[in-house]
This record gives structure tokens, sequence and C-alpha cells, in this order.
């Protein structure tokens, strides 16, 4: 009884067999789907506040302002402490009488400006940090360098990307466990009906020499097709919510500081990603599920 590989024969049992089975085969084509969604929506939540992240950790500074009674040649002398700081990257001197200047000419048009005193202003240096997510120890160390009057960060900005970030890659870890399992046992149950109904049959096949794999390849092909659909489905519907997601943080004012990456420009990543884990769930759950049924 025991065969060649015959691609046609395996690809046209596996076929058939999910649509004998279509109620099963749609569960298991939608717990896919759901899978895939929620772990792409996470993971892309999680990719493009790391990018925010890292846009605000080159744009955003830290304005460091030295005591007003501190001369310039004293503040200038202030360089190196500050360098040692942990996580300071580089910094830039700016003289009180510079800072005046870029003032009056940003608000050029507000008369007031005009009559500020030449003492409004200190010097100050701008920091930039090599990692965003310590900005409020590096401000706290910052403030201990003897001269520094005061330290402005937004820190509750960098914190609040870092935080929703880490809730949103520890959520889609967690869901994404849960969905693979489940997905896996709805594959498991869907191969396992149609091996139930063709279990007669794998004894014969047994009792007259076919091979494990001869049985094996066409619930392989089933699962993998599952896999597929699944994965292909998700992929245009996770296209879709995020372009309409991208389109209203466009038109929100309270997310203008927010850019999201063009899912275009993610492709060769996402869908490989997506084709890769529907057919691990859909293969894996077929070897689970006829596993027992060779055992004759």
């Amino acid at each position: 009884m025991a065969r060649k590989f015959d691609a046609g024969y395996y690809l046209s049992e596996g076929v058939h067999s999910i649509f004998t089975h279509g109620f099963m085969s749609f569960a298991a084509v939608c717990m896919i789907v759901a899978c895939l969604l929620i772990m792409g929506s996470f993971t892309l939540v999680a990719v493009n506040l790391d990018k925010n992240l890292g846009d605000l950790e080159n744009e955003n500074q830290l304005a460091v302002y030295i005591d007003e009674s501190y001369t310039e040649e004293k503040a200038r002398a202030l360089e190196p402490q500050i360098a040692q700081v942990p996580n300071v990257a580089d910094m830039t001197f700016e003289t009180k009488e510079t800072a005046l200047e870029n003032w009056k000419e940003k608000y050029s048009d507000v008369e007031l400006m005009d009559d500020l005193p030449d003492d409004a202003f200190r010097d100050r240096y701008y920091v930039h940090m090599e990692n965003i997510e310590l900005i409020a120890q590096t401000k706290q160390d910052l403030e201990n360098v003897p001269g520094v009057a005061k330290v402005v960060a937004a820190v509750e900005i960098a914190e609040g990307f870092v935080m929703v970030r880490n809730i949103a890659t520890g959520v889609a870890l967690v869901l994404v466990g849960i969905l693979l399992i489940v997905s896996l046992f709805i594959i498991a149950n869907t191969i396992k009906l149609a091996t139930f109904y063709r279990r007669e049959e794998i004894a014969i096949m047994k009792m007259c020499g076919a091979t494990d794999g001869f049985i094996r390849w066409p619930f392989v092909v089933e699962g993998m097709a599952l896999g597929l659909t699944g994965s292909l489905l998700a992929f245009f519907l996770q296209w879709g919510i995020y372009q309409l997601v991208a389109q209203n943080i466009v038109k929100s004012n309270g997310l203008s500081l927010m850019t999201m990456i063009s899912y275009i420009s993610m492709i060769d990543v996402i869908l490989p990603v997506f084709c890769g884990v529907g057919v691990v769930i859909g293969v894996g759950g077929s070897l689970i599920a006829i596993r027992k049924f060779l055992q004759v």
C-alpha cells in the first residue's frame, strides 16, 4: 500500500476534507484570524510606540538652567560635570543673551517682548539622552549637579509612552499565548473530526501497509490550508483596521504628537510572519490530532 509522494492526491484529499467539515473549518479559520489580529494589533502598537519613543529621544531635550548668580565662564565650566552624568549623550550651551534674542525673535509680534530685561533669562544647557526611558533619573541626577538651578523635562510624556508600550507588549504576549493554544485546540478537533469519520479507512490502510506519512499528509495539507486562509484574511483585515486607526489619529488633535508607520512599509515583515504563524498553528494542530489515530 506504500505509495510515492503524490502532491496532487494529498492536496485534493486535504481540500476535500475542509469542505466536508465546513463549520469546524470555519471556526478554525476564525480563531486563527482572531489570534493573528490581536497579536498583530498589539505588536503594531508596540512598534509605533517604539518609533515615537525614538523620535522623542532624538528631538526631546532636557533644559538645564544654571544658577543666575553664575557668570558665563562659571556656567561653561560646568560642562564636564554635566557630561559625566549617566545617560547624557551630548549637550549644547546657550547664553542668556542668546536665549533672550531667540525668544524675542520667536515672539516678535508681541510688543511686550521688546521690553524684557537682559537678565530675564539664564544660561542653560540643552541635553540629549541616550535612553529616554531613564529621563526621570537623568533629570534628578542633573539637578544634583552644583550650580544647576532647575531642569525642565517632559517626564510625563516620555514615561507615558514607555508605560503604554510595555503594557501593549505584555498584553500581546499573554493574549497571543492563550489564543495560540485555543487555535491549536480547535484545529486539532477539526482534524480529529475528519479522522474520526475516516478511522476505519485509516485502519484498513494501516493493515494494508500504508505508511504513517502517506496517511498523515492529507491532514497536514488540510491544516496548512486552514492556517494560510486564516493568515491571509487576518493580514488584509489588519491592513484595513490599521489604516482606519491611522486616519483617526491624524484627525485627532489630542494625538497629534503620535506618528504612524506606514503599513505598506511593513508588509515584507507582516505578511511572512502572519503566514508563518498561521501555517505553524494549522500544521501543529493537524499533527496533534492525527497522532492518536495512527496508533493502530
